[in-house]
């Protein structure tokens, strides 16, 4: 399974927004207490213990980045995406803690 640094997704992001990169679909697993605390821009939530019920609504063939609080749920669910099928997931390691320290100082922290 690939990772992904919060200044690489940064960077494609940026990319994305200059019309030069397709977006990858950003799926946050954490709870929604924590998703309405802080979040990454654009990303849906999908919490993790709903993931096995729900992950038909994903695009198998899409770039997919899995993100939680610290990146240690999301790469379990990166590999759980992964043995059903899924060919392009990428896990944010190090999660939103590493987002806020790395990308936007000023998102809220938990």
């Amino acid at each position: 399974m690939q990772q992904i640094s919060a200044p690489q997704l940064k960077s494609w992001l940026d990319e994305c927004a200059a019309g030069t990169r397709v977006a990858p679909h950003l799926l946050d697993i954490r709870e929604p207490w924590e998703f309405e605390v802080c979040r990454i821009p654009d990303a849906k939530l999908m919490p993790m213990r709903s993931v096995p019920a729900r992950f038909a609504e994903l695009d198998r063939d899409a770039d997919t980045v899995v993100i939680c609080h610290h990146g240690a749920r999301s790469y379990q669910v990166a590999l759980f995406l992964e043995q059903q099928g899924f060919s392009n997931i990428l896990n944010l390691y190090g999660g939103v803690a590493a987002w806020s320290q790395q990308v936007d100082t000023a998102m809220p922290t938990y």
